[in-house]
C-alpha cells in the first residue's frame, strides 16, 4: 500500500513536466505528420486529405534531392570532423588541468558554441572571401591560387563543414573533459606501470571507456548538423548576393516551400523524412556502439 502511495505521488510530481513536454516536444510532431498527408496552402480554405501523395512527389523532386545529399554530406562531415578533434583536445587540456592556463584553454574552445549563428557566419564568410579573405591570402604564401570557395559547390558545402565543426567543437570537448574526469585514475597507473605509453593508455584505455560520451556527443553532433540552416543562408550565397542558394539544404528547403511558395503540407512531409533519417541514424548509432562494447 505505501508503495503504491509512492508511485502514485511520483506520477503526480512529474505529471506537470510530461504535460509541458508532450505540448512542446510531442504535439508538433503529430501536428506536422497530419500536415504531411493533407494538401496544405496557406491561402486556400480547403485543405482535403491527400495520403502519401506528398511523400510520392518528394521522390521526384530534384531540389528536394540536392538538399538531402548537401544536408548528408554536412552533417556526417562534421561528425567526422569534430569527434576525433574533440576527443584528442580533451585529452590535451585533461592532462594539463594543473596548468593555470586549464580555465582559459576551456574558455577559449567553448566560446565558438555559443557565439550568435549569423555573427559567426559572416565573420566566416568575410574569411572566405575570394578577393579580400585571409584565407586565399594565408594560401598565396604556399603558391596556391585564389580559391572562390563560396561560389564553388564542393568548396561551399567545405566551407559549411568548417564553420558547423568549429562551432560544434567546444561542446563536444567540453563534455569529454567531464568524461576524462570520470576515468578512475588507479588504472592508468597501473598501466604505466605495465609499460604503457600515453599514446597506448589513450587508445586502448581512455577511448573504450568514453563510448558512452561517444555515443550522446555522435548523437547530438548529428541530429545538428542534419538541422543545418543559419549556416548555410548566410554562408553560402550565389553571385547575386542570394542568401543560401549555392547549398541548399533541407531546412531552408522545407522554409521555402513553406512560406515562399506556400506549400505547407509538402514541407511538413520533408520535415518527416528529416524526422526518421535522424531516428533510424540514432538507432545504428546506439546499436553500433552498443555492440562494440559488449566485444
Amino acid at each position: 500500500m505505501l508503495r503504491r502511495k509512492r508511485w502514485i505521488f511520483a506520477m503526480l510530481a512529474i505529471l506537470p513536466t510530461l504535460a509541458i513536454f508532450a505540448y512542446v516536444r510531442l504535439y508538433p510532431i503529430i501536428d506536422t505528420l497530419i500536415l504531411s498527408l493533407h494538401k496544405w496552402d496557406i491561402l486556400s480554405k480547403n485543405k482535403p486529405f491527400i495520403g502519401l501523395a506528398n511523400f510520392r512527389e518528394l521522390m521526384g523532386d530534384k531540389l528536394f534531392q540536392d538538399a538531402l545529399v548537401n544536408t548528408t554530406i554536412i552533417a556526417f562531415g562534421v561528425l567526422f570532423v569534430t569527434i576525433p578533434t574533440a576527443l584528442v583536445l580533451a585529452a590535451l587540456i585533461h592532462h594539463r588541468t594543473r596548468s593555470r592556463f586549464a580555465g582559459f584553454y576551456e574558455t577559449a574552445i567553448f566560446i565558438p558554441h555559443v557565439v550568435s549563428l549569423v555573427p559567426a557566419a559572416m565573420a566566416w564568410k568575410w574569411i572566405f572571401d575570394a578577393r579580400l579573405g585571409p584565407l586565399n591570402a594565408f594560401l598565396s604564401i604556399f603558391g596556391i591560387a585564389p580559391q572562390s570557395w563560396l561560389f564553388d559547390p564542393v568548396l561551399s558545402v567545405i566551407c559549411i563543414i568548417i564553420l558547423c565543426s568549429w562551432q560544434a567543437l567546444g561542446y563536444a570537448v567540453l563534455i569529454y573533459i567531464v568524461g576524462f574526469k570520470s576515468l578512475p585514475v588507479s588504472l592508468f597507473e597501473a598501466a604505466k606501470l605495465d609499460g604503457a605509453s600515453g599514446p597506448e593508455s589513450f587508445w586502448y584505455l581512455s577511448i573504450p571507456m568514453l563510448k558512452p560520451i561517444t555515443l550522446y556527443v555522435s548523437v547530438v553532433t548529428l541530429v545538428s548538423g542534419f538541422n543545418v540552416y543559419a549556416q548555410a543562408f548566410v554562408l553560402a550565397s550565389d553571385a547575386q548576393g542570394a542568401p543560401g542558394r549555392q547549398v541548399r539544404v533541407l531546412v531552408l528547403d522545407m522554409l521555402e516551400n513553406s512560406f515562399r511558395n506556400y506549400r505547407v503540407g509538402y514541407a511538413a512531409s520533408e520535415a518527416v523524412v528529416l524526422l526518421v533519417i535522424v531516428l533510424v541514424l540514432t538507432i545504428i548509432q546506439f546499436t553500433l556502439l552498443r555492440e562494440r562494447g559488449r566485444a
